[in-house]
């Protein structure tokens, strides 16, 4: 209950969404976070018949004891479910809805790390992958793809460059990434050149680089079916990795990929030092 408005559940999602954008937090975790907890809302209503009204710490635990052992969901996505769920918690507490947090980080569940193979995705089939959306008319994603590529940025990152946001001529882009921090991306040839040619035949008005014909920033279901279409291996997140990947082979320290990537923690650079199955046949054959 909200002053003297009881709501129900579909309602107080809506609601929930609303506190989300007052906070500043961006679609993508808007929408994540609501699939999470209507996800939790329909595990709820199958395990008791019932409308899940309040959040109890023993149905919590259910909850992600179902997660693990029956979805069989991994401990990434199982955490990302109990990020909602926290926020979630807070929500109903600061709408009077319920006292007690049950739920908290405490609760993640520990994932072991694991390490990047560079070998996954060949310099081969990004150039052959790109090549394929060029000759098919993508003029719009085979930049997006370049720039993935070769700038390690995320998707969402990369939908967002607004036109006043990079500088071809000194080859700079100013990315607003996780928490709203910004920070400066070097773009090389590569890019700039798929820049200038795609402004060159681009027709929107639009103050984004990449829009639809509204004017909108292209959604990432239109840009994760052009890359079905073209790929069943390459996607938006594995064209980060590669970038990943070649700048530290091709002899940027861990620090400098940690920044241009956005990462806040350095051992998620880490994971991509992993050596290739070749570079380790080669070195050992020089033993």
């Amino acid at each position: 209950m909200i002053g003297n408005i009881i709501y129900g559940g579909e309602i107080l999602l809506e609601v929930f969404k609303d506190y989300l954008t007052l906070q500043g937090k961006s679609e993508n975790t808007i929408n994540s976070y609501y699939l999470h907890i209507k996800g939790y809302y329909q595990w709820y209503l199958e395990s008791f018949g019932r409308e899940c009204l309040v959040l109890y710490r023993e149905n919590i635990l259910d909850y992600i004891s179902y997660l693990r052992n029956i979805k069989k969901d991994t401990g990434r996505t199982i955490n990302s479910k109990i990020s909602a769920l926290i926020k979630y918690n807070e929500f109903l507490i600061e709408k009077g809805i319920q006292q007690d947090q049950v739920v908290s980080k405490n609760d993640n569940i520990k994932v072991q790390q694991t390490y990047a193979n560079p070998s996954d995705i060949t310099k081969q089939e990004v150039d052959a992958f790109r090549q394929q959306l060029l000759e098919n008319g993508h003029r719009d994603i085979y930049c997006l793809a370049t720039l993935l590529a070769y700038a390690g940025l995320r998707i969402s990152e990369a939908l967002n460059i607004q036109l006043t946001d990079f500088n071809l001529t000194v080859g700079e882009l100013k990315v607003t990434g996780k928490g709203d921090k910004d920070r400066v991306v070097y773009l090389n040839d590569k890019i700039i050149n798929s820049i200038r040619e795609f402004l060159r035949v681009r027709e929107s008005e639009s103050p984004y680089l990449f829009a639809n014909s509204n004017g909108n920033v292209i959604h990432r279901s239109t840009v994760n079916k052009v890359f079905n279409k073209y790929s069943d291996k390459i996607t938006p997140h594995t064209l980060r990795h590669y970038f990943c990947t070649i700048a530290l082979e091709g002899g940027l320290s861990v620090h400098e990929v940690a920044y241009l990537a956005g990462h806040s923690n350095i051992h998620t650079t880490l994971i991509y030092l992993n050596p290739s199955r070749e570079a380790i046949r080669y070195k050992m054959s020089q033993l």
